[in-house]
């Protein structure tokens, strides 16, 4: 019991150190600790998820429900989330009962982990390390998501995502651009419009066409 707390204690320690580090907005770890919804939700969830795995009935629903209420966060206790993860801002995340979550993962508001409808089994997705899921961007079913993968904001991906890749667009397309900083962080202001990259294509293969024929 003790290691289990310990381990515990370790985890809830990471993820306030993570939040404290990458957002500017944090001043100091107090703040972190009584103004991060994100991080009360990741609290509650841990709480949950080790009562759900010791088979409690009820209870890690009804933390589940009041941590919603609380934060407007929703993490379902049988989702398995790794070390140091970083919800920011938080409002609208949805996280599955079988989404498995890898490590130093860092997701935007208003994103969903989701099914695709009522199958049974593993029906959520799959991320792995160091991925970064901007605003409100739903990543859907039963799909592999690799490590080192930037989902821009408002993407939906719904096939499997290779390794450090970038997905923009509805549906998501794997671009190759190159959108994140020195320190790989996802720039927002720089995702580029899959479908209006085809149209330039198009153009141009249209105007070439039209000057061999001159």
């Amino acid at each position: 019991m003790f290691s289990i707390i310990k381990r515990g204690i370790i985890k809830v320690s990471e993820d306030i150190k993570v939040i404290y580090d990458n957002d500017p907005a944090a001043k100091n770890i107090l703040e972190v600790i009584l103004c991060y919804p994100g991080l009360h939700a990741i609290v509650a969830y841990r709480f949950a998820h080790r009562l759900y795995k010791w088979h409690i009935p009820l209870i890690p629903r009804i933390i589940s429900y009041c941590t919603r209420i609380i934060t407007g966060i929703e993490i379902h206790p049988g989702a398995r989330i790794g070390r140091r993860f970083f919800i920011d801002h938080g409002e609208g995340v949805v996280i599955g009962e079988t989404t498995i979550v890898g490590d130093d993962v860092l997701l935007y508001q208003q994103v969903t982990l989701g099914g695709t409808g009522k199958e049974s089994g593993k029906r959520h997705p799959t991320l792995g390390n160091k991925v970064i899921v901007g605003a409100g961007a739903k990543v859907l079913g039963n799909i592999t998501i690799g490590d080192n993968v930037r989902i821009g904001a408002g993407s939906v991906v719904v096939e499997d995502v290779p390794e450090s890749s970038t997905v923009v667009g509805v549906p998501g397309r794997v671009v190759h651009r190159a959108i994140t900083d020195s320190q790989g962080n996802l720039m927002h202001n720089r995702i580029p419009d899959p479908i209006k990259c085809e149209i330039n294509k198009l153009k141009a293969e249209i105007e070439l066409l039209k000057n061999k024929e001159q």
